[in-house]
């Protein structure tokens, strides 16, 4: 939320087009969605199989997984739009 805060304010300073605003929402909806379903695995998992168990370890890493890839897209996409006024 913080990281949104601070993209949202840096877009309006620099006046970044429609499009560039487009590419940065889309990307805060992609982050906090699955960051949300990542959420949701893991409470589901934990419910389903409170005791520590390995393959419910590895369906949430790969829940975290999804949601890193996701955060290391929208990082090159803030590259790619504020690249050029910083």
């Amino acid at each position: 939320v913080v990281a949104v805060a601070v993209v949202t304010a840096a877009g309006f300073y620099f006046n970044i087009s429609a499009y560039e605003w487009i590419a940065v929402s889309l990307c805060f909806a992609l982050v906090i969605s699955l960051e949300m379903i990542n959420t949701a695995i893991e409470i589901f998992a934990n419910q389903l199989h409170p005791e520590k168990n390995e393959q419910i370890g590895k369906v949430k890493d790969i829940a975290a997984g999804a949601v890193l890839v996701a955060a290391l897209f929208t990082v090159v996409v803030a590259v790619l739009v504020f690249g050029k006024y910083v």
